[in-house]
């Protein structure tokens, strides 16, 4: 991920906040320092019209508003409609159409560097 910038906006977007530690973590890991955090996609959504990431990375699984959801008025929305955004599934089988990429939990720091390689590269 060399042409990525690292200081790149990326936002994680999950109710479950030891996930949430979990994703910044790995991210770092890879190199990335700016990570933003929203506890729901209604939360997620407000973010995103406030500033523009370069990718966002959310949990399927929500309430009220699942990540399907998100991803669908995500991509609906004229000026958020291009945001990479990578789908975190505990289901291998379930489709999440319009997802940049799926990762299935769990997943290591290397698996997730592998999904997120193709997606940035096209941003």
């Amino acid at each position: 991920m060399s042409a990525v910038s690292m200081t790149m906006p990326i936002l994680i977007v999950d109710d479950y906040n030891t996930m949430i530690r979990i994703l910044r973590n790995l991210l770092r890991q890879l190199g990335f320092t700016n990570i933003e955090e929203a506890n729901n996609g209604e939360t997620a959504l407000a973010k995103m019209r406030a500033k523009r990431y370069a990718l966002v990375i959310s949990d399927m699984h929500m309430a009220p508003m699942s990540g399907r959801e998100l991803l669908e008025r995500v991509r609906s929305d004229e000026g958020m409609s291009h945001t990479p955004f990578v789908m975190l599934t505990d289901d291998a089988e379930e489709p999440v159409a319009g997802a940049s990429a799926t990762i299935v939990r769990p997943f290591t720091v290397q698996l997730l560097k592998d999904k997120l390689a193709p997606v940035l590269r096209s941003f």
